[in-house]
């Protein structure tokens, strides 16, 4: 079975960084692209950010850019979102996601993307 694992939300205050992992077990991240979603209360879940599978193509919303680096290490299967100058608008549930298909350039439609996570809440706040 396919699945996601979030981990690396915390509090923290406005102008702070964060490092989230998304992990995967059941299968291999190498064929997939995956993205970070996040989702605030009472709002739509949006787009973060998205990898490619060899980590050669990215992709920002424009509300993180030059805030955010996804990153990936698959031999260690794992994806990576570092969050710095986090402000409170940052606040959300984050989701990772393996996007539908192999070796596709990454979008950030989260309608191309199953095998969910649980989500990791990050807040920002003083």
């Amino acid at each position: 079975q396919l699945q996601l694992v979030e981990s690396g939300g915390n509090l923290v205050q406005p102008g702070g960084s964060l490092r989230l992992s998304c992990a995967a077990s059941g299968f291999t991240l190498d064929y997939y692209a995956i993205g970070w979603f996040r989702q605030a209360p009472g709002k739509e879940r949006e787009g973060v950010s998205c990898i490619n599978n060899s980590g050669g193509n990215t992709y920002y919303a424009d509300s993180v850019k030059g805030r955010f680096t996804i990153s990936r290490d698959n031999a260690k299967n794992t994806v990576y979102l570092q969050m710095n100058n986090l402000q409170p608008e940052d606040t959300a549930v984050y989701y990772c996601a393996a996007q539908v298909g192999l070796f596709r350039l990454c979008v950030l439609s989260r309608y191309e993307y199953n095998a969910w996570g649980q989500g990791t809440q990050v807040t920002v706040s003083s």
